[in-house]
């Protein structure tokens, strides 16, 4: 065991815009926690002028350099599949990849992101009614917020992204999965939030780089939930909005922690302490 211990791992992270990432001080301090020696770097497209394009080149020098694994973030969750030797249940169904394990010259493709948001919705918003939600964006965390949701019992979903064959494509893959609920790609935003019992925001507006709201705050009623993924920063306007107006609110915090941890148990194979982490990540933004 203590052989096992004192193995070094190295991880890191590919996507772009990434330097304000808490991931890697996620996974390095809870390795230190756990006797490990733990390295966590960032792979950032735009610091090294590259696209989801040079993903074949990225991986294999991840390899080279002896990588037990990568997380995949924005705009790879997708495109990094065909590089990929086997895919788990979860990220063939979700067609979307944020964790890839690299051992015995093979790459396993994870999702963890549903999951993530799962534990952090059951545990912040453990009563919220499900009967009909709402989501803005289809993309890679849209896949996985969408998966969650309805895994834990939402009975209807409407999906409104800017780009609406995107949003089609995400409804039709989730009826096929989840065949008793109701799921469209909305084209009356206002009409589906007086229908709505809560509303799930899945896209970049309202981190630091993209500021904003995703929708007019007028939509938000005190009877609304809402569940947000930006985490960078952790009150984002659409969170200030939703608590001014009444609303139930979960910040995109719990999501980024608790797909780390799962991240973490496949890196490493040993199991985190999701508590230990969750406070490190309050202790980084408070």
């Amino acid at each position: 065991m203590a052989e096992t211990l004192l193995k070094p791992i190295r991880a890191g992270l590919i996507g772009a815009g990434i330097q304000a990432s808490l991931t890697p001080a996620m996974h390095m301090r809870e390795g230190a926690a756990q006797g490990l020696s733990y390295e966590y770097e960032l792979i950032d497209l735009n610091e090294i002028g590259a696209s989801s394009a040079d993903l074949p080149k990225l991986l294999a020098d991840a390899e080279a350099r002896g990588l037990s694994g990568l997380n995949i973030t924005h705009p790879c969750k997708q495109a990094v599949i065909p590089f990929l030797d086997e895919l788990s249940g979860e990220a063939r169904a979700l067609r979307a990849v944020n964790t890839v394990v690299l051992k015995n010259g093979r790459r396993f493709g994870h999702n963890t992101d549903w999951w993530g948001f799962a534990e952090s919705f059951r545990r912040g918003l453990p009563d919220a009614d499900l009967g009909a939600v709402v989501q803005l964006g289809a993309g890679g965390a849209g896949v996985a917020t969408a998966y969650a949701i309805l895994s834990m019992g939402a009975r209807r979903l409407a999906v409104f992204d800017r780009e609406q064959e995107r949003a089609e494509e995400l409804a039709t893959a989730m009826a096929a999965l989840f065949p008793a609920a109701r799921i469209e790609a909305g084209s009356d935003l206002a009409a589906a939030m007086k229908a709505a019992s809560g509303l799930m925001h899945a896209t970049p507006t309202g981190m630091a780089k993209y500021p904003g709201l995703p929708l007019d705050g007028a939509l938000l009623e005190p009877r609304h939930w809402v569940a947000e993924i930006v985490y960078f920063p952790l009150q984002t306007a659409l969170l200030q909005v939703a608590r001014q107006r009444g609303c139930r609110t979960l910040d995109g915090g719990g999501m980024a922690v608790f797909q780390a941890v799962g991240a973490f148990q496949l890196f490493t194979g040993l199991e985190p302490s999701a508590e230990r982490m969750l406070a490190h990540f309050r202790s980084m933004t408070s």
